[in-house]
């Protein structure tokens, strides 16, 4: 490479770096640090020990659920991220939203191990032991005005997450302001439609079957026993200050 090549490479990927929002300048001499959210991805452990969620949900399951379903997504985006070459660190959230002017050939990839990292990093933070019950404060208000109330919204919830075709998730959302319920199929995610999820529902098999055999129904309405309300109010709150 001649001097001139080198100072023209210099500049196109100083310009790279600076389309990219939270980007990290990389230098020769100093490895740069990377935030939490932000590629290469790492699997985040669980706010929780494994057997937390009993009898709701069993251990084996979250074991084989974190460890090897999540822990998958994360291998399989980082090497696809790692086939693109960029001038800056991304964030995942960057990714999602983003997905049509990234390369046809990782697109697939960012969009299902993307959003299976992406997805599966809130589910775990939307249960907790001791969970379950109804939210109160402002999401219970807005849950009242969109729904009519709580028990409409679970009604509701649990027949978009019943009638979820194979495998995706039930998501409540918040969409130009309004609260709305909608399943995904595979792990796509409300934030590549540009919506924010407050609560999402993973009805894929390997996230029940174990316990619950072929009895999504069953599934559902266990899970509601673990839902951290704590955890969706404060998305609600921090989505609409």
């Amino acid at each position: 490479m001649t001097r001139r090549q080198a100072i023209k490479t210099t500049a196109l990927a100083s310009a790279a770096l600076a389309t990219l929002p939270g980007a990290i300048a990389q230098t020769n001499s100093t490895a740069p640090v990377v935030p939490p959210g932000y590629y290469p991805f790492t699997l985040p452990p669980l706010p929780y020990a494994y057997d937390a969620l009993e009898p709701f949900i069993d251990a084996a399951t979250m074991h084989i659920h974190h460890d090897k379903h999540h822990a998958a997504y994360v291998t399989n985006l980082n090497k696809a991220v790692s086939q693109v070459q960029w001038g800056a660190e991304i964030t995942i959230e960057y990714l999602l939203q983003h997905l049509s002017s990234f390369p046809k050939n990782v697109r697939t990839a960012f969009r299902n191990n993307g959003g299976g990292h992406f997805n599966h990093s809130l589910f775990w933070q939307m249960m907790k032991k001791d969970g379950g019950g109804e939210p109160t404060g402002d999401l219970a208000k807005a849950i009242d005005t969109a729904f009519g109330s709580f028990s409409t919204f679970k009604e509701n919830f649990s027949k978009a997450a019943l009638g979820q075709f194979g495998s995706g998730w039930a998501w409540l959302v918040l969409d130009g302001g309004a609260l709305k319920i909608e399943p995904t199929p595979n792990q796509d995610t409300p934030l590549s439609a540009g919506k924010t999820p407050l609560l999402g529902l993973d009805v894929w098999e390997h996230a029940y079957y174990l316990k619950y055999q072929n009895k999504r129904v069953d599934y559902i309405a266990a899970w509601f026993n673990v839902v951290n309300w704590d955890f969706v109010a404060e998305r609600y709150e921090k989505s609409t200050a």
